[in-house]
């Protein structure tokens, strides 16, 4: 290697606070915290250091092959070190193919290639809080995956100095719940690969059932409850002239569309992909009632992915779906998608008391009055909205941002939408009329 490509240790390299996204908080999400300054060793193997980088990418499920690893070093012998924030992204743009993929590179790198003790953090974020015991802090997105894809292999046991004398801490926990009820309370956000995969195939054995809406047209039917007049008379005329008999008729039933508007920006990807992986499950069962169920992606532009949840394979769907997506992990234009919704494809998919669920969080800069307007337009033609925020998990959640005061009083139900129980308790909001969810209660303080 030349001069400027000199080799450093994981542990060697310096923070880059210039990098957005990754020291501080970046615009729409803080990744990582700045620590103090390292000493740099003389010592370090560069080409190994980034080859093992690349082992726990592809751990925490980014592709990444040894084509990639050979083009990773080269790029960094070719651009040096003149500049720190210079190996973010060069590592960056030969690892990172697909926007989803940011946040995980970017929990890797801070704990591969910064953090001193990056092995001790990694097991604290792996192990349980325990509460009176050591303080409690919240996962940050992917940090998870980030760990246990660096831990892979390795001795999770680390020699801490002891201080006094050891404490022996004894933990009932026959009254704790079970992982799958704990999984079913856990953030989306917070989820590891593992929890994950087991949280998809929670979503693929969940139904939303729905009950069918009463038509005004009728057909005949002997337990029917109303007298068919013409059929009648057509009867009696048969009997010459006698009525034996009244022929009755009852209500047809027909089944609703559900219509499904998910927010694949930035801070709404990962529940977005919780929320396909639901809506797939409910499109391919048979016997849910729906009539169809349509879906459509939006962040800066609409996207309509129907077709794809058509596809019986899961991960196959969802790749096709993310393939036409090209605003996956971008902007939100929120009132601009719903005005494109509303011009283009309300009548097509609306008809016949369609049901529509909204997965955003409503952090829009769009014009709020034309947010509004399309809102409204929304609500007259669907029979039911129903709003599922992320947001609602804080306690202290309130309607402050501009977007929401705009879509709050459009809509028939606001609920959460961050968890697994929150997915379920979708069949009793769409059961009943007259469920409101948080609405009144957030209304009331707009």
């Amino acid at each position: 290697m030349t001069r400027s490509a000199r080799n450093w240790s994981p542990h060697e390299f310096h923070c880059f606070p210039n990098i957005p996204g990754v020291w501080g908080l970046a615009p729409n999400r803080g990744l990582m915290v700045e620590l103090p300054p390292l000493d740099i060793a003389e010592d370090g193997k560069l080409a190994d250091n980034i080859t093992w980088f690349a082992r726990a990418l592809r751990a925490a499920g980014v592709p990444v092959g040894p084509g990639r690893v050979i083009d990773a070093i080269r790029a960094v012998e070719a651009v040096g070190f003149t500049r720190k924030p210079d190996f973010f992204y060069v590592l960056q743009a030969c690892f990172v193919s697909r926007p989803e993929h940011r946040t995980i590179f970017a929990q890797i790198f801070r704990l591969f290639w910064r953090d001193p003790r990056y092995l001790e953090h990694m097991i604290a974020a792996l192990s349980p809080m325990i509460r009176g015991v050591q303080e409690e802090q919240m996962a940050k997105p992917a940090e998870k995956r980030a760990a246990e894809a660096l831990l892979e292999g390795a001795n999770r046991e680390i020699e801490h100095a002891e201080e006094g004398e050891d404490t022996e801490i004894e933990i009932d926990a026959s009254l704790t719940m079970s992982g799958e009820e704990r999984l079913r309370s856990l953030d989306f956000e917070l989820m590891s690969n593992a929890e994950m995969a087991a949280a998809k195939r929670m979503l693929a054995k969940l139904s939303l059932p729905v009950k069918p809406l009463i038509s005004r047209r009728t057909r005949l039917s002997p337990n029917g409850t109303l007298i068919d007049g013409p059929a009648t008379l057509r009867a009696a005329m048969r009997q010459g002239g006698e009525m034996q008999s009244f022929t009755l008729k009852a209500r047809r039933e027909r089944w609703p569309n559900l219509v499904a508007l998910c927010d694949i920006s930035g801070s709404m990807s990962q529940y977005s992909r919780a929320v396909l992986h639901f809506l797939h499950a409910v499109s391919n069962e048979k016997g849910a009632g729906w009539a169809k169920v349509h879906a459509f992606t939006f962040g800066t532009q609409l996207t309509n992915i129907t077709r794809h949840l058509a596809t019986r394979d899961v991960d196959a769907a969802l790749a096709a779906a993310g393939a036409q997506a090209q605003d996956w992990e971008g902007g939100t234009k929120i009132g601009t998608c719903l005005h494109q919704f509303n011009r283009d494809w309300s009548r097509r998919v609306m008809g016949g008391g369609a049901v529509v669920l909204l997965i955003t969080d409503g952090l829009d800069r769009d014009d709020p009055a034309a947010l509004e307007h399309e809102m409204r337009r929304l609500q007259l033609t669907a029979k039911k909205v129903i709003w599922l925020n992320p947001l609602l998990r804080w306690q202290e959640f309130a309607p402050k941002a501009r977007g929401i005061k705009a879509m709050l009083p459009h809509v028939d139900s606001f609920r959460a939408g961050h968890n697994i129980a929150a997915l379920e308790a979708l069949a009793e909001a769409i059961s009943r009329p007259d469920d409101a969810g948080e609405k009144a209660r957030l209304m009331a303080r707009l």
